[in-house]
């Protein structure tokens, strides 16, 4: 069997071997396809315009000095800083590309309008781009309510070096000091404003002249003693002599003072029960910077970056990853509750989950009602201290609140008043009448 097998094999590679040939004949060379001879094409020469150029680029080349090659830290700075303008021009322009397109696609309206803030001295209710227009505005009017306190907030919040604020106030204490501890002492009472510390620690900064002028000195054009010339001093009136409390009072006030911050507006909304709960629509105000906003982001991504060489334990690595969050200022958030209700806030991405937690209270009807937050996929928020960026809540969430049984250790007045609240629970909803009042449809 096998030799005939053998024998088929021979026979097909003898027909498929190709015509035969005479062992008296030379060898004949394989045959070669006959090519299509392409003519070349002329090479044109580059023009004079083309010439000029290309000798100006190699002149510039080899004028050019060669610098070392940056290192990798300077690589990531660099980077840093191209990141960083790129979202400023972003912001300069407005809503991002990538975002418009989105929105002209779905044709959604935005969850919420965008973000709020209330002046702390006027009570108004101003945009996110307003917000410093509406500070200063009220700091100017409260100047003929209470011309010191004016002062001292134009200093603490409109200088935003706080390394130079803390000197200034320390120099311009040590000044009122001095006059309370020596009120006889006339050199004192005078300030020489062509001074050096005075012009490098005090004029600068904005606010600093009107405090002056608002607890008792005025201007005057003193002769300077052993000269011809005259200089300008700020000098203590009279009659502050006899006032030196309130001037002990006013030094006080100026070293406690803090900034004045507008409070972000929570825009406390109810919706009803829908399935559009977890989609969200965010305005261009959870993603745009401001300067300020983009120095402190600067030097967040600059400490990451002088980490970077570090060898980094699991939780330093956790720990920067969560960093990567903190380019959203803001967060929406909505607690979903038992009975379908939606309840939503605007809250800062670095606020603690307590907050959240004191939001939704009051929003109950009894506020002393125990319950729980469960985050994305059924994760309860136990520890309150974590900011919405460190739990993943940002820029947008959508929560979930259980309600907690009362515990055997409590006391029998509570647990009768948990019996009646649940009771009540299947009656009505445990949200505030004014709240259920307004509540909307979410879209």
């Amino acid at each position: 069997m096998r030799k005939f097998f053998q024998e088929i094999k021979a026979d097909l590679k003898f027909k498929t071997a190709g015509p035969g040939q005479k062992l008296s004949e030379p060898s004949r060379a394989p045959r070669e396809k006959p090519r299509a001879e392409v003519a070349p094409k002329p090479r044109q020469a580059p023009t004079d315009e083309a010439q000029r150029a290309a000798a100006a680029a190699l002149a510039r080349l080899e004028l050019k000095p060669k610098g070392k090659a940056p290192s990798s830290q300077e690589a990531i700075r660099n980077q840093v800083r191209k990141e960083l303008m790129a979202e400023a021009a972003a912001s300069e322009k407005g809503l991002p590309e990538e975002e418009k397109v989105r929105e002209e696609e779905e044709g959604a309206a935005p969850s919420v309008s965008g973000v709020y803030f209330i002046c702390p001295l006027t009570g108004v209710v101003v945009r996110k781009d307003q917000k410093e227009k509406q500070l200063r505005e009220a700091i100017q009017a409260y100047f003929s309510v209470d011309p010191v306190a004016a002062s001292i907030m134009e200093i603490h919040t409109f200088n935003k070096d706080r390394e130079k604020v803390r000197l200034c106030v320390e120099t311009m204490a040590k000044y009122l000091d001095n006059i309370y501890l020596h009120p006889e002492e006339e050199k004192y009472r005078k300030i020489k404003l062509q001074n050096k510390v005075f012009q490098e620690r005090i004029s600068c900064l904005e606010g600093t002249h009107k405090f002056f002028q608002a607890v008792g000195f005025e201007t005057k054009t003193l002769p300077v003693p052993g000269q011809d010339s005259t200089e300008e001093f700020y000098v203590l009136k009279e009659e502050m002599l006899s006032r030196l409390e309130e001037l002990r009072e006013c030094r006080e006030q100026l070293l406690s003072s803090e900034p004045l911050r507008a409070q972000l507006h929570r825009q406390p909304t109810l919706f009803r029960p829908s399935p559009a709960a977890a989609r969200f629509e965010l305005p261009r105000d959870f993603f745009s910077l401001t300067a300020e906003e983009l120095r402190r982001e600067q030097r967040l991504r600059t400490e990451a970056v002088e980490k970077a060489a570090m060898l980094r334990t699991r939780a330093m690595r956790e720990k920067e990853e969560q960093r990567e969050m903190r380019r959203y200022n803001y967060t929406l958030l909505r607690v979903r509750f038992p009975d379908g209700y939606i309840l939503q806030g605007t809250f800062y991405a670095r606020e603690s989950v307590s907050v959240l937690y004191n939001f939704v209270r009051e929003a109950l009807r009894d506020d002393w009602l125990p319950f729980e937050l469960l985050g994305p996929g059924g994760l309860k928020l136990t520890d309150e201290n974590l900011a919405f960026n460190e739990c993943g809540l940002v820029p947008s969430a959508l929560l979930s609140l259980a309600w907690v049984a009362a515990v055997p250790a409590q006391e029998q007045q509570q647990e009768q008043q948990q019996e009646q609240q649940q009771q009540q629970q299947q009656q009505c909803s445990p949200l505030r009448p004014e709240l259920l009042a307004g509540a909307q449809s979410l879209s």
